[in-house]
């Protein structure tokens, strides 16, 4: 059985400086090429999920109550799709990947594993990522979004795969809460 331990210190580098507290510490172990473990945690707020595979996802918020998350399912179409954005990277680049023909709501954060926890949660419906990323940066996440009953996939609807390319380096992403709605509609393909 291989394993591999992947974390990042500081993810959320920009927000850490410009002094936000939208940044947090990651840390995952990997299991034949799939994350079995993940933990985040956000030192200024002191929140922390954690899952580990077939046990659940799990917040802690600050005062140290233990909450399992689950995802929600949504209720369409009534309701718009709220998207966790960066507020650093460039909105219209975003927008332009997802279809017209749907309602949006635009949450922006900073940290990347902060923003695929909120999809964890059911706060937002998914975050989608363009841009360099590593294997480091999403394999505890993708830990706790599966337990909670999503997925990351790339932007071809594929899923992710660790330790398995010639690069760690991810390709572009998109954390997915509810698996039900039509994402093949909704994330329009380049």
């Amino acid at each position: 059985m291989e394993h591999l331990l992947a974390g990042r210190p500081l993810d959320g580098t920009q927000e850490f400086i410009a002094r936000s507290g939208d940044f947090a510490t990651i840390i995952a172990l990997v299991s034949n090429n799939k994350p079995i473990m993940g933990v985040v945690y956000a030192p200024v707020s002191g929140v922390t999920y954690h899952a580990y595979e077939g046990k659940g996802a799990w917040k802690i918020p600050s005062l140290g109550e233990s909450l399992r998350i689950k995802i929600l399912k949504h209720e369409m179409p009534q309701q718009s799709i709220a998207i966790a954005i960066s507020r650093r990277q460039n909105i219209n680049r975003i927008t332009q990947r997802m279809s017209s023909a749907w309602n949006y709501d635009l949450v922006p954060l900073g940290s990347a594993a902060l923003k695929a926890c909120l999809v964890a949660e059911g706060a937002v419906d998914c975050y989608l990522r363009l841009g360099p990323t590593g294997e480091w940066d999403t394999a505890a996440t993708q830990c706790i979004v599966e337990e909670a009953g999503g997925t990351i996939v790339d932007t071809e609807l594929q899923p992710l795969s660790y330790n398995e390319r010639e690069t760690l380096e991810n390709p572009n992403f998109i954390v997915i809460g509810d698996r039900d709605l039509p994402w093949d509609q909704i994330l329009v393909q380049s």
